[in-house]
């Protein structure tokens, strides 16, 4: 039983410096003065000490994971891990992980309803989980179709990487990101979710090891960078603020019609 729960556990360790270094980072970035809706006023030196910091362990899940296609030792590693938890399993396939996906970016949502406030707002963290989505989910897809790699079902050919576990660790990055300043282990909680999703999708036969590794670096890259992305996605979108306004007005005086004009900064 132990054996089982080896993979899971392994990830939520490999993440637990990734989920403070993320936290220290936003807090000396923000300052005292953190407003919940102004994310984005950072300085650039800060921002490019604290991606660099952030993408180095998505950087390696996905390296590991490219290289488990083709590196014999790896390989092996998939093979042994298949077999200690769904050889030696009780092979009854589980549907939770469907769902359990989900989890972390539902909770964000339920957390603001029940008062406990994240970082950003609704509008503001809506787009940046859109986003992170669509970032995940259109590279899922086109890597799948580009590896080709099987499933260790053999089911079909779409096996890398693990899209359930890319979703999951997107949602897990996108809640320890909200609610990082209100404590870290709302981040543990989410990442305990994507961990366990990852290891129901290698309990089910449905991937091998290095799909699930990828798969958790590219989800977390995804909302990496679309918290980076959206301050200047939104400025384009945003209407832009005249500096001044002219109004003509119909005039009548001393029995006299004219016009004029009201000029108002802004």
């Amino acid at each position: 039983m132990c054996k089982k729960f080896l993979c899971l556990f392994l990830l939520i360790v490999v993440l637990l410096p990734h989920l403070s270094l993320a936290q220290q980072q936003d807090s000396i970035m923000a300052g005292p003065e953190f407003q919940p809706d102004s994310l984005y006023q950072h300085q650039p030196e800060n921002i490019k000490r604290h991606y660099k910091g952030l993408l180095l362990v998505p950087a390696t899940f996905i390296v590991y994971g490219v290289a488990s296609l083709g590196v014999n030792g790896l390989k092996g590693v998939n093979n042994h891990v298949k077999e200690e938890i769904y050889l030696e399993g009780s092979r009854k396939v589980h549907h939770i992980d469907n769902y359990l996906q989900y989890a972390p970016g539902l909770v964000v949502y339920g957390l603001n309803i029940a008062g406990i406030k994240g970082k950003n707002n609704f509008g503001d963290r809506t787009a940046i989980y859109a986003m992170a989505n669509i970032i995940m989910g259109s590279t899922v897809t086109v890597t799948k179709h580009l590896t080709h790699e099987k499933r260790p079902d053999g089911s079909n050919y779409l096996s890398f990487p693990s899209g359930h576990t890319a979703t999951a660790f997107a949602a897990a990055e996108f809640m320890m990101r909200e609610y990082q300043d209100v404590s870290i282990w709302y981040g543990v909680a989410g990442y305990a979710m994507a961990a366990t999703t990852g290891y129901l999708r290698m309990s089910n036969n449905r991937h091998w090891f290095g799909d699930i590794v990828a798969g958790a670096g590219v989800g977390i890259l995804s909302t990496e960078l679309a918290y980076y992305l959206y301050p200047s996605v939104k400025r384009i979108f945003q209407p832009k603020k005249t500096d001044l306004a002219n109004v003509i007005l119909p005039t009548y005086q001393q029995g006299a019609f004219g016009l004029s004009m009201v000029h108002t900064f802004r």
